[in-house]
């Protein structure tokens, strides 16, 4: 039977806002606050969830991170403000055994590894949407900016209609049954300004707190500290090569470098500019090369979420716009199935600095249709 379209609410559900119970994942920040505030106000049985993702007292004396004890403080103040519920889950552990080693381990071998989108994946959008059935809530809500469409096959995931805040390469893992069940009031909104003016019109305390920057747990952006806090011995030195094995100088770790890199190589006096073209972490080597030794036509892929109409594998070979680090914009390629979870992507134009351990996002071309993705690496 045909859905009365006519009596649903905001949030796409048949129920009054006051019978339809909304978990918000709150992070803290002006996003998620904005979110549940407009809930609250809207009338809809809003429970807020923080998640508290690592140690609590190394926490406060971060500032600009999603996970912090201050950002605990700043979630509970929304949720008193605004008058709805509020709990604060310990997902320490969770989330170390989840992310944490998953991203020391990545890049001890040589990768560069993008652990928000595993949090997305196995923490929020897997454990803490669990979380939000258990407290019998209709949908789960978060401040992510990205949009959730119906299309005729159902739930379909679209890029935020901000560019500049777009989140879609982040949360490409969504599953279609993740999508059934969560919502993103954000993702309409033309600019952050928006967000901030929302936040101000509900008299949040958070109207002008900055943005995160940093991964959370890891602070200044400094990864190697943070590996050798998780991995000792890391962080050994070793031989910087040339492409044939010639010895070119020495390196003092080789977490301390990232593909594509050019400065602080220590190895002067060559005629031409060298560049990290691959790491080598077993036998210690940075390996250096041409700019040109970076370009890369076809990209291996794994793990791939499909979000696209039909089976992945019986598409057969198809054109999109893939997006392979979050700071790039979308380019043409062709994806070729070579299972159900597994594909090489040809580049159009060949990309540099192409590195295992990043996503490689799926568009559909012409849209803002999200078909996808995977994770990047080596190959066989």
């Amino acid at each position: 039977m045909a859905l009365d379209t006519h009596h649903l609410n905001s949030l796409g559900l048949p129920k009054r806002p006051a019978d339809t119970r909304v978990v918000v994942a709150m992070s803290g920040g002006v996003d998620s606050s904005v979110v549940a505030a407009m809930l609250a106000e809207e009338g809809y049985d809003v429970v807020g969830v923080t998640l508290q993702l690592y140690d609590h007292g190394a926490a406060l004396a971060r500032k600009g991170a999603c996970c912090a004890g201050q950002d605990i403080h700043d979630a509970r103040r929304v949720a008193e403000a605004m008058g709805f519920p509020h709990y604060v889950l310990d997902y320490e552990n969770m989330f170390r055994e989840a992310v944490i080693d998953e991203f020391a381990d990545a890049y001890l071998a040589g990768a560069t590894p993008v652990p928000c989108i595993r949090c997305n994946e196995r923490v929020k959008f897997k454990d803490l949407l669990a979380t939000a059935k258990d407290l019998d809530a209709d949908c789960m809500a978060t401040g992510h900016y990205i949009q959730r469409k119906l299309g005729p096959n159902g739930p379909e995931l679209h890029a935020a209609a901000d560019p500049n805040r777009d989140q879609s390469y982040f949360l490409f893992s969504t599953t279609p049954e993740q999508l059934a069940y969560l919502r993103f009031p954000l993702g309409h909104l033309a600019s952050k300004a928006e967000t901030r003016a929302l936040a101000a019109k509900y008299g949040l305390s958070v109207a002008d707190k900055p943005d995160s920057q940093d991964i959370c747990f890891v602070p200044n952006g400094n990864y190697a500290s943070v590996i050798e806090k998780l991995r000792p011995g890391a962080a050994d030195p070793g031989e910087i090569v040339d492409m044939e094995g010639n010895v070119l100088g020495e390196h003092r770790g080789v977490i301390h470098y990232t593909i594509g890199q050019r400065r602080g190589l220590g190895i002067g006096g060559l005629a031409d500019p060298l560049y990290v073209v691959k790491l080598d972490p077993e036998a210690r080597h940075v390996v250096v090369g041409p700019k040109e030794a970076l370009a890369t036509r076809v990209v291996p892929v794994r793990e791939i979420n499909w979000l696209g109409d039909g089976a992945f594998e019986g598409a057969g070979e198809r054109a999109v716009n893939v997006r392979i680090r979050s700071t790039r914009p979308p380019r043409p390629a062709v994806i070729r199935p070579l299972s159900a979870t597994e594909a090489a992507v040809e580049l159009l134009d060949p990309e540099e600095g192409v590195s295992p351990g990043q996503a490689c996002v799926f568009y559909e071309p012409g849209t803002s249709r999200i078909l996808g993705g995977g994770w990047i690496w080596r190959g066989a």
